[in-house]
């Protein structure tokens, strides 16, 4: 069993689990993840640590954070944050039938371990490693503990390709799932309209009726790029995003204390879009660029991606979600060279937007036999229709000539 402190393992790894990310050498954490291939800026340690000051991703909240080090002779190895969760809110992998089933069996589904950033469904390094072989040590230390611990299961979300090898050495089952993602060409397209070029007549058309909406709506944009967003911007997009969520029946899973936490300490990867009528503030989009972990010095060979997460509207205007959210990012990606656009988690409706479908994975690990048997005859099924589904989007591809990624 693995303690709190520290427990020697074979190879003369250390394993230490803490029960903060104030216990955790951000330096030490960060240097670690931008030397990974498929580093985002939602696994550096200043975005875990507002989590979890905020009181966004807490026990409290039903997130029990433990942070996992892996260490030989004090060098950090490989490093990654186990939740112990109560419920399965936040996921974006949805497991609910899962749950259901054992509450049907008598079984205890909750709590459960989760390997993936709360509240954030973008594909990415989970399992910050050196090696390879660092990397497997940690997923087999991780499920070593879940079994100690007697949880549940396991599961690794949007994992990178690196980690699901290390997940699936120990045993863990894959499960397929899709995003849409737009993609810059190479060598990048010229303008806005050098893009929509290349779509079919009717999806060009319909792009430029709703962006045509919104201008003679007399919207106007403003963009304001990591300091250039001020403590004013900041509060008036925290308005817009508190208002959507509650206009729906929910309370955002993110308060302004986190948001007040990013400007403060990461806000050169945030990228704010200021919807504006009569001159006054009407909405507003704010993007994440990783830009961080492209440009440290010890940073793997990095595209730049802009990751399209929140949004809120204090008035309603016919297609401005679509101008805010999908094609003023897209003019800006195109403007300042960016490689590729996340658009999140389901959507169909972005395919005509002209942002392509992506299979994700996760890794996935019950403690229960006959569960596990079972959620593997039924990944497979669902591995299968994940296919049918994919061929049948592509066949609908808002480019002149089909683009699959």
């Amino acid at each position: 069993m693995i303690d709190k402190k520290t427990t020697a393992t074979s190879n003369d790894y250390v394993i230490r689990v803490l029960d903060s990310p104030a216990e955790v050498a951000a330096s030490a954490w960060n240097a670690l993840l931008f030397s990974q291939p498929q580093a985002t800026p939602f696994m550096r340690h200043e975005y875990l640590h507002a989590l979890h000051a905020s009181g966004c991703a807490t026990p409290d909240t039903g997130w029990t954070p433990k942070f996992f080090l892996l260490e030989r002779q004090g060098a950090l190895l490989a490093a990654c944050v186990l939740y112990l969760k109560t419920h399965s809110h936040g996921e974006y992998v949805f497991d609910w039938a899962w749950a259901k089933a054992y509450a049907q069996h008598g079984l205890a589904y909750y709590p459960k371990a989760l390997c993936a950033v709360p509240f954030t469904p973008v594909p990415g390094a989970r399992l910050l490693a050196k090696t390879q072989a660092d990397r497997e040590h940690l997923a087999a230390a991780l499920l070593d503990f879940c079994q100690h611990q007697q949880l549940s299961g396991l599961h690794g979300l949007f994992a990178s390709d690196n980690d699901l090898a290390a997940f699936e050495k120990s045993g863990l089952l894959l499960r397929h799932t899709v995003q849409f993602h737009w993609h810059n060409t190479t060598p990048g397209y010229a303008s806005f309209d050098a893009f929509l070029a290349q779509l079919t007549p009717d999806k060009r058309k319909k792009i430029r009726q709703e962006r045509r909406k919104v201008a003679d709506a007399g919207v106007r944009f403003r963009v304001a790029e990591g300091c250039q967003i001020s403590p004013a911007d900041w509060e008036f997009f925290y308005r817009c995003y508190e208002r959507t969520y509650l206009e729906h029946g929910n309370l955002p899973y993110l308060n302004r204390d986190f948001f007040t936490r990013m400007a403060s300490t990461m806000p050169e990867d945030w990228l704010l879009f200021v919807a504006e009528r009569n001159g006054q503030a009407i909405a507003a989009s704010l993007i994440a660029i990783n830009t961080s972990c492209a440009h440290a010095p010890q940073a793997a060979a990095t595209q730049r991606v802009a990751y399209g997460r929140y949004w809120g509207a204090l008035e309603r205007v016919d297609c401005l979600h679509f101008e805010a959210c999908y094609y003023q990012p897209l003019q800006w990606c195109i403007a300042n060279g960016y490689q590729r656009f996340e658009g999140g988690a389901q959507g169909e409706h972005k395919l005509a937007r002209a942002l392509l479908p992506v299979t994700t994975t996760s890794a996935h690990w019950l403690a229960q036999p006959q569960f596990l048997a079972a959620v593997d005859r039924y990944l497979s099924a669902e591995r299968e229709g994940i296919q049918d589904y994919l061929g049948a989007l592509h066949q609908h591809s808002p480019f002149k000539s089909a683009m699959v990624d």
